[in-house]
């Protein structure tokens, strides 16, 4: 799951509709979809609505830890600029989100980008590179590998990608189903664990940095129902080689989406799929945004009886919230310990939260289906 846009977007778009603007529909993740690699780490045009999504947990040589956040995220305008002989006529526009946890000093940092890419400073697929705006990049560099890089001011990420496990696919039959209807769901696939390596630079300092990251890509064309609130997603990491995905959707009369799902992935790289009727998420301590008035759970117990998973989640940070008006979501590093399979795990990884500060404007959508 993420959250994908921003004031800037919202002047540009106009995200509840399912048609684009010349009038032609929009491509529906639907049941068959076939993965194909490199093909589906690149643009899909077709869908209204993708993102790229990268989050991990490094380590400095003297012990400092940090989180990193760095999401490119495409919305459509139209399908394809018919007869229209200018260059800022563009099929879609180009944002991300870039964030930076220090964990040992208990500070947070994060900043945007939207364009246009009408002079091709930003974009999608051209060679090897996935996306880009300015000196913000992904670039796939081949069997399983990519290299990301992103900076503002004073505040620079480098890093090389490598899986460790293949590509694991949520949901069933192609597609991640959100709620009921045929449509709306995405297609969502992820390197659920890359060792990272690179360098950070933070107020001045560069630093060698190590650590294990994540890497997921959603493609789909409808947004939340209206009775949809907002969601809690995770991905975390464990000692014993495994990992976890688990989301499940807020409803705005209380309780959650039936299609509320997740994935756990073994050491082996085996996925076992979670349904909403197997697993517990139950929210803890809140912490209170001083600048939004959201409260945010940032401590979490998930349970997952099948799989004798009983794991407490905390926040590294509490104050780990983007604020993007008209919206604002809480994204950050986590830690977890606890039990999988009647073992002592620990474990690193993150949580989106989306919501809590409001309502998300422009992200209920009745179906066009």
């Amino acid at each position: 799951m993420k959250l994908f846009f921003t004031s800037s977007v919202l002047l540009l778009s106009v995200v509840a509709e399912a048609l684009s603007a010349d009038g032609s529909p929009w491509r529906f993740a639907l049941p068959g979809w076939r993965y194909e690699f490199p093909r589906d780490h690149h643009a899909h045009p077709d869908f209204k609505t993708e993102w790229w999504y990268l989050t991990g947990n490094l380590d400095a040589p003297d012990g400092r830890r940090f989180g990193f956040q760095l999401t490119f995220f495409r919305q459509g305008v139209q399908r394809g600029n018919k007869g229209v002989q200018t260059r800022f006529a563009v099929d879609d526009i180009k944002l991300a989100h870039f964030a930076v946890t220090d964990i040992s000093g208990g500070k947070f940092r994060h900043a945007q980008k939207v364009s246009r890419g009408s002079f091709r400073e930003a974009g999608f697929s051209a060679g090897e590179r996935i996306a880009w705006i300015d000196d913000w990049q992904l670039v796939a560099t081949g069997g399983g590998k990519f290299r990301i890089a992103a900076r503002d001011k004073d505040l620079a990420l480098s890093l090389d990608l490598a899986a460790a496990k293949p590509p694991v696919f949520h949901g069933e039959n192609g597609v991640s189903q959100k709620a009921a209807g045929e449509g709306r769901a995405s297609h969502y696939y992820s390197f659920s664990r890359l060792e990272a390596a690179g360098t950070l630079e933070l107020d001045g300092k560069q630093m060698a940095v190590r650590g294990l990251a994540w890497f997921d890509q959603e493609w789909a064309s409808n947004q939340l129902t209206e009775e949809q609130a907002g969601w809690d997603w995770l991905s975390l990491q464990f000692d014993n080689g495994c990992e976890l995905m688990l989301f499940q959707i807020r409803l705005k009369q209380g309780g959650r989406d039936p299609h509320s799902h997740g994935t756990w992935i073994d050491a082996e790289g085996k996925s076992t799929a979670v349904k909403s009727s197997e697993f517990e998420l139950l929210p803890g301590r809140a912490w209170r945004s001083e600048e939004t008035g959201g409260s945010y759970p940032v401590e979490w117990q998930i349970r997952i009886p099948k799989l004798g998973v009983e794991v407490a989640v905390d926040a590294a940070v509490d104050g780990q919230e983007l604020v993007l008006r008209p919206i604002s979501y809480w994204e950050g590093s986590v830690a977890a310990k606890g039990l999988a399979d009647g073992v002592a795990v620990k474990g690193r990884g993150y949580l989106e939260m989306t919501g809590y500060a409001g309502g998300l404007v422009g992200l209920q959508a009745p179906s066009q289906r």
